[in-house]
């Protein structure tokens, strides 16, 4: 338990940057989960818009160091290929 009260704050301020990542880490999870839900549906034009949401999501993410930017790179490229695909 923090007992000084520069431990005190460093204790309040981890919690609210912690509550804070995780707002946007569950954003993150739902763009993904949107280009999913579009690719399955077999909509191209859909699926392509819903890509085109979520890559920034995902720069961003990896740009605050929330998802590691070699995860981001690996969602960008399947969802990518999966988007392709439906035109084949």
């Amino acid at each position: 338990m923090a007992n000084s009260p520069q431990a005190k704050k460093r204790a309040k301020q981890a919690e609210k940057r912690r509550n804070h990542n995780a707002s946007l880490r569950s954003l993150g999870r739902t763009a993904i989960k949107k280009v999913l839900k579009a690719i399955g549906s077999g909509d191209q034009e859909v699926a392509r818009a819903a890509y085109n949401a979520a890559v920034p999501v995902i720069d961003r993410l990896a740009d605050k160091g929330i998802m590691h930017k070699n995860k981001a790179a690996r969602h960008k490229s399947r969802l990518s290929a999966q988007v392709k695909a439906l035109s084949a």
